[in-house]
């Protein structure tokens, strides 16, 4: 497994490099000897394109390390992303039956919830208990909230199907957290660069209460949300030093929706900033980890914010029409304070588009944005479950063509 590659000049002059180092380097603004390349896959991706039970990638950290490791290294990715937390190691127990319908496994679990299993997309859990009204909340009984948990979220939020409550520290969280993290460091051999992956504050509460009730609070009780928030942002800190305490590169924040499309700059700068600013803050303290967010969308006129609050790095940067980053810009006006990752159409060119028409896209953007370091070639978003596996090897190809 990951060969070296062999049969061309540039490596018998230069010495070659795993993609932990290429990554590594890149997000220090160091050289390379080529522009990495670190895709996010979609989970459905991972299932439609292995051999695994399609559930079995949700559920089991072991599987889903396997497909993380296996497609890193069929695509010559230099990086994986974690994205999924470790699970109750005794979830199977709690299974009272599992059945196929409509197309989807289906199963049943002893608390009478159940989860609808795609085989190409995230499980859904659904529980028979209904998340409260914001009104209802307490900020004092928030701390994080995992939307990718086995059995969904709940308030008081808690892991797994065990209802205990849990001192708000590092003791919040189960000690098999990290399972995932540490199955993907044993089976990477120390050849790929790995992120972490936390959930900002902001996703957290647009999880919580549901993405319209959670944007009228904004507006109806903004004090309350900040209470709220800042509450969730000492458990996300937390959960990102914890994180550090295995051999991780870098820890990304999924912020999603703190993006043009659903929120002003005026509530980026009062709803997200201060509390990523806090988690990136919490994390520069204790170690060097580079942290790096991702936000979909446009976000043109919030990266100066982003630098406000600390990152290393920016993910995503969606290009017109999901977006409005103009990459060769945010490159002359940002590059030396931040590292860049994304910008190539998802859906548009890797998952519409030829073998072609993805290779060129690769070429322009490294050549607007790959000189002196600091770019790794990515897609702005996942990469959809039917995106050609044939597409995306042509990344790999472009970075090599490119040297």
């Amino acid at each position: 497994m990951f060969p070296l590659p062999t049969g061309t000049d540039f490596y018998e002059v230069f010495a070659f490099m795993t993609g932990k180092e290429r990554v590594n380097r890149s997000m220090r603004h160091e050289e390379v000897d080529r522009t990495p390349v670190f895709c996010q896959l979609s989970l459905g991706h991972y299932m439609i394109n292995t051999s695994f039970e399609p559930y079995m990638i949700w559920f089991s950290p072991e599987t889903f390390a396997d497909s993380l490791v296996m497609l890193a290294d069929r695509y010559n990715f230099d990086g994986i992303l974690v994205n999924l937390p470790g699970r109750c190691r005794n979830w199977k127990k709690h299974i009272v039956d599992i059945e196929r319908k409509d197309g989807k496994t289906v199963i049943h679990w002893d608390d009478s919830s159940y989860s609808i299993c795609p085989d190409d997309d995230n499980v859904h859990h659904f529980r028979t208990d209904k998340l409260p009204i914001f009104d209802e909340v307490d900020p004092d009984l928030l701390f994080y909230i995992e939307p990718h948990d086995v059995t969904g979220i709940k308030y008081p939020y808690y892991y797994g199907f065990k209802k205990e409550y849990r001192p708000h520290d590092e003791r919040f969280f189960p000690d098999y957290i990290l399972d995932t993290l540490k199955a993907v460091i044993n089976k990477s051999e120390g050849y790929f660069h790995i992120s972490s992956e936390i959930f900002s504050p902001f996703t957290q509460i647009m999880e919580l209460f549901g993405y319209t009730e959670a944007l009228m609070a904004l507006i109806d009780n903004p004090v309350k949300c900040e209470k709220i928030l800042e509450k969730l942002a000492l458990g996300t800190a937390t959960l990102a030093k914890l994180q550090s305490t295995v051999e991780i590169d870098a820890v990304l924040i999924s912020s999603a929706f703190a993006g043009g499309g659903f929120i002003s700059r005026e509530h980026y700068k009062r709803f997200v900033l201060p509390y990523e600013k806090y988690v990136v803050e919490e994390l520069h303290r204790i170690c060097s980890l580079p942290i790096y967010v991702h936000t979909c969308g446009a976000i043109g006129d919030r990266i100066d914010l982003m630098v406000e609050a600390g990152y290393d790095g920016i993910d995503t940067m969606d290009p017109p029409p999901l977006g409005n980053t103009d990459i060769a810009e945010v490159k002359k006006k940002f590059g030396e304070v931040l590292f860049l990752k994304g910008n190539m159409d998802p859906v548009n060119i890797m998952l519409k588009g030829t073998k072609d028409q993805v290779y060129n896209e690769a070429r322009r953007l490294i050549r607007v944005a790959g000189y002196n370091s600091g770019y790794i070639l990515s897609t702005a978003c996942s990469i959809s479950p039917k995106a050609d596996p044939e597409n995306i090897k042509m990344l790999y190809k472009a970075s090599i063509d490119s040297i």
